[in-house]
């Protein structure tokens, strides 16, 4: 469990430990704030880009093995940002970082190699919760290694771990996947299977809108504590990992409840924390003058509704063809990371001087009333196909 926590957690520790220091980077590099956002939005780029064949291939020659070689390449990259002393360079080397997300996407498929639906959308909850500590810290590590030292030592310290869970991976983990496909070619056959199937859609669809407000904030949350509250970059650091704890009371409510309430109701429950969440804030920012804790509160909250609404959206998705475990995993996460980019750019580029935090706010709120409408479909398609099982029993 502690392997599968530390696999699933340093591509999101990767994501956002540098966030406080992005101003700082920019300074170093001499270019703009907008332009450091390529760090967040390509490395979510090309991390959907990885996902789609991170499952095929770990559907092909084992978990194992796959996950060895992604944690290789992310500690050769984070020596060339630690060495980089140009922009592009620094850039090329931050898209490589992004194979981190080899061990997210191993460590959902291993779960569901040894757990059925229910079972799984518990596991990924506890391994989310623990997971989700790593994040929590990133940002505040960041800030303080920023101010102690430079914006630099962020990546030493991603350096560090990346070797880390390589020996801990190395010696704990075995082999899940007992049923390898016999070609890589077979698997990328599988995927019109999965992308013909409409629960698969609608679970997707569904985890990535919810997910959506969360990439949306990753692109404008240390603009707005920047900007518009004057936030230094260690506080900035602490106020950024708001929506991660809330995550973390998320997931442990998945872990202890979605299998007495099952995985649609979980997911329910969270999409409207979410809205409710982003809807408060709102209020709060036209009839009140709003303070840190009237965005990053609101976003706490939020946090929770993720954390309840991704591990049971994720476990869905990988149920509706059992035996392409994998390969959902790696394409549902393609979805859920290549909009979440879409989203972050477009965050990125509406927060201009003078617009204030609303715009974020409002695409905040719009990704998860989407959820909400993914998950509505879901459901009843899910209630269309039980039907029809029963008619055709009887």
């Amino acid at each position: 469990m502690f392997t599968l926590i530390c696999l699933a957690a340093i591509g999101a520790l990767a994501l956002n430990m540098h966030l406080p220091s992005l101003p700082a980077i920019a300074d170093t590099f001499n270019v703009s704030y907008s332009v450091t956002t390529l760090s967040i939005t390509l490395f979510l780029a090309m991390n959907a880009v990885f996902q789609i064949f991170v499952g095929p291939l770990s559907d092909r020659y084992g978990r194992r093995p796959v996950v060895l070689g992604a944690l290789s390449i992310f500690c050769l990259s984070s020596v060339g940002c630690i060495l980089a002393t140009n922009f592009e360079f620094f850039l090329i080397c931050r898209v490589l970082q992004a194979v981190a997300v080899t061990g997210l996407v191993i460590s959902r498929a291993t779960v569901r190699d040894s757990y059925t639906q229910d079972q799984a959308a518990s596991v990924l909850g506890y391994v989310t919760m623990g997971m989700a500590i790593f994040p929590l810290i990133g940002p505040a590590l960041g800030g303080i290694l920023e101010v102690k030292f430079s914006w630099i030592a962020s990546f030493w310290v991603l350096l560090v771990v990346g070797i880390f869970i390589f020996i801990l991976t190395y010696f704990d983990m075995g082999e899940t996947n007992r049923h390898k496909t016999n070609s890589m070619a077979e698997q990328f056959r599988s995927y019109p299977e999965l992308l013909k199937a409409r629960r698969f859609w609608g679970y997707s669809l569904t985890a990535a809108f919810n997910a959506g407000g969360y990439y949306a904030y990753l692109g404008g949350a240390a603009y707005i504590g920047r900007e518009l509250f004057e936030l230094s970059p260690d506080v900035l650091g602490f106020y950024i990992g708001s929506p991660v704890l809330g995550y973390v009371i998320g997931n442990w409510v998945s872990g202890r409840f979605s299998v007495f309430f099952g995985i649609n109701k979980m997911i329910s429950m969270g999409s409207i924390i979410t809205s409710m969440g982003m809807a408060l804030c709102i209020s709060l920012f036209i009839l009140t003058d709003p303070i840190p804790i009237s965005f990053f509160g609101c976003v706490l909250l939020t946090g929770i509704g993720h954390g309840m609404v991704l591990p049971n959206a994720n476990a869905g998705m990988m149920s509706v063809r059992p035996h392409l475990a994998g390969s959902a995993s790696g394409l549902g996460g393609t979805l859920n990371t290549g909009g979440g980019a879409i989203i972050a750019t477009a965050t990125a580029a509406v927060l201009t001087p003078g617009t204030g935090a609303l715009p974020l706010i409002f695409i905040m709120f719009s990704t998860s009333i989407m959820s909400i409408v993914a998950l509505v479909y879901v459901v009843k398609r899910t209630k269309k196909l039980e039907s029809n099982t029963v008619n055709f029993s009887g």
